[in-house]
């Protein structure tokens, strides 16, 4: 049964990554036809970097996903820190009022946000109401349920008497938080910055919905280049691109099984 497991696993894992392979390959590749491998070459990513239109819109999906990720983290510790103290019927109705984001199918919400944009547009008689700024409040607001959610279970296991330690020792309780919550809850809210960085830079079907002709993102305007044939320096892009989630992925987990064996060793010591 274990073989059959593995194998099923392995798998998938192959199913899932080898669109990506094709795409590195077909970014070092130096013919056009992704199904014949000519020869071995790096131009394509020369050609990335000398391409000033395509820089210009990663650095405003960069912008937009370094902003909406530190502020979407300062919110949702602040409310996952609120929702850790609220109790009964309050705490239930605000934890499913948070899910919903996730659950929601991408297109509602970027059609819903779009309706809300407009309207407030027109109450406030601006014309071209979509741009950066609708852009950013409609990523804070998707990224807002996983920081919420990688932060609270830190809290739940935290050691509550900390915190009581640190009032009664002299501390308000804003240094107590700063001094003593907010270094226990630390990977959670690393976790939730890299989460909510990783979905606000590859996000597409929201953001085309919200976003205006003044400032587009990278994801919005690769659309446009489905609609002829992509050029190679493109698969370049896509494969740096994977790289960097990949990265980031990968630290976020080191940083949670550091976090888990830190836990277990303090068990440890105190049994």
């Amino acid at each position: 049964m274990k073989a059959v497991n593995r194998m099923i696993t392995v798998a998938v894992f192959v199913f899932l990554y080898i669109p990506m392979a094709v795409l590195a390959v077909a970014s070092c590749n130096t013919g056009h036809d992704i199904a014949i491998f000519q020869g071995f070459t790096l131009s394509q990513y020369t050609a990335l970097f000398r391409d000033d239109s395509l820089l210009r819109l990663l650095g405003n999906s960069l912008l937009i996903a370094v902003l909406s990720s530190v502020l979407a983290t300062v919110l949702g510790t602040v409310t996952a820190v609120g929702l850790h103290g609220a109790r009964g019927r309050l705490r239930r109705a605000v934890m499913t009022l948070t899910n919903i984001p996730m659950t929601n199918p991408d297109i509602v919400t970027g059609v819903s946000l779009a309706l809300l944009f407009a309207f407030a547009g027109t109450m406030l008689k601006i014309n071209s109401i979509l741009g950066f700024w609708t852009l950013l409040i409609a990523h804070i607001t998707f990224n807002l349920p996983y920081v919420i959610l990688s932060v609270l279970p830190k809290l739940t296991q935290m050691d509550p008497d900390l915190q009581e330690a640190a009032l009664d020792l002299g501390c308000t309780p804003l240094q107590a938080f700063f001094r003593v919550v907010l270094h226990e809850i630390l990977p959670g809210v690393i976790s939730g910055l890299m989460m909510a960085f990783t979905m606000s830079l590859d996000d597409f079907v929201i953001s085309y919905f919200v976003t205006g002709s003044s400032f587009i993102t990278l994801p919005v305007e690769i659309y446009n280049y489905t609609k002829k044939p992509i050029q190679p320096k493109i698969y370049a892009l896509f494969t740096l691109m994977f790289l960097v989630i990949l990265i980031l992925m990968v630290t976020m987990n080191l940083l949670q099984a550091h976090d888990a064996r830190r836990r277990e060793r303090k068990r440890g010591m105190r049994a």
